[in-house]
C-alpha cells in the first residue's frame, strides 16, 4: 500500500475496541499497513484507555487521516 504519511504527521484516528472516541495523534514510526501513533489529544472519557496504551498504539492507514494546518 503507498501511502502519503510521513513521521510526525498530526492525524486524526478512528475509534477502536477500549477507544469510546476518535483521537488526534502523530505518527511515531509506518510499517506497511499501519503506523506508531502518539496519541496527543483525546476524549476525556478514554483517559483510563489512553493509559493503558501508554500513550501510543498501532492504528491502520485506512483509519487515520492527516490533520492540515
Amino acid at each position: 500500500m503507498e501511502t502519503n504519511f510521513q513521521i510526525g504527521d498530526h492525524v486524526t484516528c478512528d475509534k477502536f475496541a477500549s477507544m469510546k472516541y476518535d483521537f488526534e495523534g502523530k505518527i511515531e514510526k509506518i510499517y506497511e499497513n499501519s503506523a506508531v501513533v502518539e496519541i496527543v489529544k483525546h476524549h476525556d472519557e478514554d483517559k483510563e484507555a489512553v493509559g493503558d496504551l501508554h500513550n501510543r498504539t498501532v492504528v491502520s492507514l485506512k483509519h487515520m487521516k492527516k490533520i492540515t494546518a
